[in-house]
């Protein structure tokens, strides 16, 4: 077997991914990485809008303006609150997503005073951690009673945490703890859905300088609410017929999908995907030779099913790339990526099946 060797290219695209997982992001508190986005937008020269919900949405046009294209990624992440200060100047957590408190255990954090305007660092731990006093600090059980937060500021009471500038209500965000490796491999929280973000805004700068033509007016969206269930169901013009939600392939038992593919996904939490724009986006990867996978993603929800709860009269679609270990310490490869961003290019270069 050939060692696989990271190109420059390659390195560029991850750097990008690593960029944006180490942009703090959980959801309600999305407002800096959105600043990082449309400065970095601004000053390629591209027009977006700031939505009232606050997500980004850049309109670009196409050959057809009349069926026109919603392509949605999500930049808010996994996160947690403040829900309360303990008597020893501790911080019990109530999280933001689907997620389990096994997989923050040791995590370290930033707290951020919504009041104070202030950062706190700290780290996410089982109350009985210490195996020298607790009995139960292998076996209890990683919850709400038991986890905390232990700040990186001397304080001994909820007094010294106020003083400080936390508050119940702030915002912790977790640190991603990204790595790339040279076997190419980026290995960090938050690539769901940070590598389809830095995707989208790829092509949208591409398709800026010309090197990328729609065949349809296309719609980009950067959601900033799809963890907790409503990002991009909403900004949908009348003149959208399709709608592709680019997200996370989920791996494990089951699963058809892996780290070397574009996973598409054919059903999750809520229901089947459309049947024809599913075998349109299988064309593309068989007649373009881009390495696919279809799958059901038992446990899951997305942008697109969201919008269609809601009422949005498309066909729906999600794509993207798989990611191991899915809303814990998640990983996937460059192959992966690469397949996503191709089978993006060929679906957005190419008209719209004709369906009756």
């Amino acid at each position: 077997m050939t060692e696989f060797q990271l190109t420059q290219e390659a390195r560029q695209r991850l750097e990008r991914i690593a960029d944006l997982t180490n942009t703090p992001s959980p959801t309600g508190f999305t407002q800096i990485i959105m600043k990082k986005i449309s400065d970095h937008l601004t000053a390629q020269g591209i027009e977006y809008q700031m939505t009232p919900k606050g997500g980004l949405l850049v309109s670009l046009a196409g050959n057809n303006t009349q069926e026109q294209r919603y392509v949605t990624a999500h930049v808010d992440t996994l996160g947690a609150m403040v829900r309360a200060i303990k008597p020893d100047g501790r911080l019990k957590i109530d999280l933001i997503g689907g997620f389990s408190y096994n997989s923050i255990d040791g995590n370290y954090c930033k707290i951020y005073g919504s009041r104070s305007g202030k950062d706190f660092d700290g780290t996410i731990l089982m109350h009985q951690t210490s195996v020298h006093v607790y009995k139960e600090a292998r076996n209890g059980e990683r919850n709400q009673d038991n986890m905390e937060v232990r700040l990186d500021h001397e304080v001994h009471n909820p007094q010294d945490v106020a003083e400080l500038g936390i508050s119940v209500g702030d915002f912790i965000s977790f640190d991603p703890s990204v790595q790339i490796t040279e076997t190419g491999y980026i290995k960090s929280r938050h690539l769901d859905d940070k590598v389809s973000v830095a995707l989208l805004l790829e092509i949208i700068e591409r398709v800026k300088t010309g090197e990328v033509a729609l065949a349809h007016t296309t719609h980009f969206y950067i959601s900033n609410n799809e963890e907790i269930g409503y990002g991009g169901n909403s900004n949908i013009p009348a003149e959208v017929v399709e709608y592709l939600a680019v997200d996370m392939g989920a791996l494990g038992d089951d699963q058809t999908s892996d780290e070397y593919t574009v996973s598409i996904c054919a059903k999750d939490g809520s229901g089947p995907y459309n049947l024809q724009l599913r075998n349109h986006l299988v064309d593309l990867c068989e007649n373009g030779s881009i390495a696919y996978q279809v799958d059901i993603y038992p446990f899951y929800s997305s942008d697109a099913s969201a919008a269609m709860k809601a009422g949005a009269d498309v066909r729906h679609a999600l794509i993207g790339a798989g990611i191991d270990a899915s809303h814990a310490y998640e990983r996937t490869h460059i192959k992966s990526i690469d397949a996503t961003y191709d089978l993006l290019v060929a679906y957005l270069t190419q008209p719209m099946l004709s369906i009756n």
